[in-house]
């Protein structure tokens, strides 16, 4: 690729630094960019001093301009009242997702972003071109593999973005960052939902939806086994943080207008499990696939290594039918099915599972 001028988004971890390096030793002309979002407390802002310190060492170290941009008000109108929203009907919100297509490579790009050649992350992705078009393709390292984070981009969006690290196992990208000798290149990976910082989801959940009471049954026979807080601290396929005995036990199933939490007991009960999926509002990123009839495609439902198989199609509703080949685990309305080809390399889109 030739020299381009690239807004480069770095968080303090290690992965956005790599990618950072890599650019630049390829030439380009690079201005970093670090996106405040806040926290959902008065306490800072999700690690922010600290991430802002490391990068601030980035800049220094690589004499480039660095930029703090703030987008906190964005974030809590758009990601974090989507998520309230979704799990108070009920249902299983991906914030993480939003926060890339609206966040990061929407308002960012529409501020900031739009003003260079391309955008780039630390991001396990990457581009793929054919057919003279771009596609979200998979990374080297499974494990890492984001794209199930990248599925509501858009083909716009796509078109500016670069992953410099999906070519890389995770392995190697630590090791690239101590042979660079960069300032984080031991810090551990960041785990959970920024906007949370050290706060816990339930504290977060019980802040802003309260306490409910309700009945936990066991499914099978009817009977009520105990008491839970709100349907809203409940996830189907959840197995820890249920208080039962004698466990394991799922959730299964929820009652919102009985406020009652349905449960099964086994790893191998099948009521936590199903082989299909009705997936809504669809997010084709680079081009829709044909559905005149039925295609053979891999997916996920959620972030996993793991690759089902499946045949998708579309009903007389305009909705994905996806029927996988086997058995899957905890199937959450509100999640996301994310689409690939059947080969693993592209990520095609996804929609909203809807049941």
């Amino acid at each position: 690729m030739k020299k381009a001028r690239i807004a480069m988004l770095i968080s303090g971890g290690v992965d956005s630094a790599v990618a950072l390096d890599l650019l630049y030793k390829q030439g380009h002309d690079i201005t970093l960019f670090y996106i405040r979002i806040g926290r959902d407390d008065d306490s800072g802002d999700c690690n922010a001093e600290e991430d802002i310190e490391l990068c601030t060492l980035l800049a220094q170290r690589y004499n480039l301009p660095f930029k703090v941009v703030e987008l906190h008000q964005e974030y809590w109108d758009h990601v974090m009242a989507y998520a309230l929203k979704t799990v108070k009907e009920g249902r299983t919100p991906h914030p993480d997702m939003m926060c890339n297509s609206i966040i990061k490579f929407g308002f960012f790009e529409q501020r900031w972003g739009k003003e260079f050649d391309y955008t780039a992350t630390g991001h396990y992705a990457t581009i793929v071109e054919k057919d003279g078009m771009r596609w979200l393709g998979t990374a080297v390292d499974a494990v890492k593999d984001q794209t199930d984070f990248l599925a509501r981009l858009t083909y716009d969006q796509l078109s500016h973005i670069l992953f410099p690290l999906g070519v890389y196992p995770k392995e190697e990208v630590r090791r690239m960052a101590v042979d660079a000798s960069l300032p984080n290149a031991t810090r551990k990976d960041s785990q959970g939902i920024c906007f949370l910082g050290k706060i816990d989801y339930s504290d977060f959940l019980r802040r802003h939806l309260g306490e409910k009471p309700g009945a936990v049954v066991e499914i099978e026979t009817g009977k009520k086994i105990g008491e839970h807080r709100g349907y809203w601290f409940y996830t189907i396929g959840q197995r820890k943080g249920l208080g039962l005995s004698g466990g394991p036990w799922f959730v299964v199933k929820k009652n919102l207008r009985t406020n009652t939490i349905y449960v099964a007991h086994g790893y191998d009960t099948p009521l936590q499990y199903g082989k299909e999926l009705i997936l809504d509002e669809l997010n084709w990123i680079t081009k829709a696939p044909e559905l005149t009839e039925p295609l053979s495609i891999a997916f996920k439902n959620r972030h996993t290594p793991h690759f089902s198989h499946a045949i998708m199609s579309a009903d007389e509703e305009g909705r994905i039918r996806i029927e996988s080949d086997e058995p899957i685990q905890g199937i959450a309305p509100g999640q996301f099915g994310i689409i690939y080809t059947p080969d693993k390399k592209i990520c095609l889109g996804c929609g909203v599972i809807t049941r």
